[in-house]
């Protein structure tokens, strides 16, 4: 009995997986990214889906035109693969309430600064209560995250930009200020405040167009009546790391994440030089495929992201 039992278990993961794989190439029409989502080589992926196709006796993919498509007997099993693994994913789900054991993968797309100055910390503090739970950052812009949610490289999103609400769930967990700084010695660090105006008229480091500090840094801009080139930019650089250099050797100002400097700030190497006009704000969202089924351990490091105290980390 025992070893049936066991031979069960065998047969119902296997086939648990063929239907994953099978879902994914489904939702990618590409057999290297569910190569790469799924964790297998390509001749793998390709063996999960003859086997299935064996199993029914029957084409699931059409490839004929170049791409890969289900067939209508892929359509089929594509219908009931999806409800079958939304049950399993119910039933772990209530398993989990009953036995407190939560183990697994959580797959965070995050962009730069979130994945670089606000999970890593998050995710070590994490772990330490749940040592079984796995967690993976993946940084990029906020079109790479959808990119990664749409074929299901990641659980969910961290984003400063909202994606179509009629497509993913969307919720602000955190809110982020974007901080004027300067060289310690520079004679703005020693005021109480200046305006945007007196500000611009400065050396200035930037973030390249199309990213989301430059974005909103151009919005506040524009409700001030001013724009990027009214400004006196110096240099034009693609990461924070680099513009914080930058700044510390003197060769201008720059707008940052309050979350990036933070240390910068406690050692002295940076000054905040803070507006008359008030602060320059944003939002970090979680952001959802509507209507996905959570897995135990996402859900329980959503809940943590939801209830973590932000502010130990400034």
């Amino acid at each position: 009995m025992i070893i049936k039992i066991f031979y069960a278990k065998i047969n119902l993961f296997m086939e648990d997986h063929k239907l994953k794989v099978f879902c994914t190439v489904a939702e990618t029409r590409s057999f290297s990214k569910t190569s790469e989502i799924i964790h297998l080589t390509q001749p793998a992926v390709s063996l999960q889906i003859q086997a299935l196709e064996e199993l029914y006796e029957t084409k699931l993919f059409d490839r004929s035109s170049g791409s890969i498509n289900l067939t209508p007997a892929g359509e089929i099993l594509y219908k009931y693969a999806k409800q079958i693994l939304t049950m399993y994913a119910e039933a772990a789900k209530e398993i989990s309430k009953i036995t407190g054991l939560i183990k697994g993968c959580v797959k965070i797309g995050a962009g730069i600064t979130a994945g670089n100055y606000i999970l890593p910390a998050i995710a070590v503090d994490f772990k330490k209560r749940h040592p079984k739970i796995r967690v993976s950052i993946s940084i990029g812009n906020d079109k790479k995250i959808i990119e990664m949610l749409n074929t299901s490289l990641i659980d969910f999103g961290i984003s400063s930009e909202v994606p179509g609400k009629n497509k993913y769930t969307v919720e602000p967990i955190i809110s982020d200020e974007l901080c004027i700084v300067c060289p310690p010695d520079h004679p703005l660090g020693n005021q109480k405040s200046a305006s945007i105006f007196d500000v611009i008229k400065e050396p200035f480091v930037l973030r390249e167009e199309g990213s989301s500090t430059r974005f909103v840094i151009e919005k506040f801009l524009a409700e001030h009546s001013l724009s990027v080139s009214d400004m006196h930019v110096s240099l034009i650089l693609g990461s924070t790391g680099a513009i914080k250099e930058a700044v510390e050797r003197g060769i201008g100002l720059s707008i940052v994440s309050k979350w990036a400097i933070r240390k910068e700030i406690a050692c002295g190497n940076l000054k905040i030089v803070r507006l008359k006009e008030g602060k320059i704000t944003r939002d970090f969202y979680i952001v959802l495929p509507k209507n996905t089924i959570l897995s135990p351990a996402v859900e329980e490091f959503i809940t943590y992201l939801r209830n973590y105290t932000y502010a130990d980390l400034l």
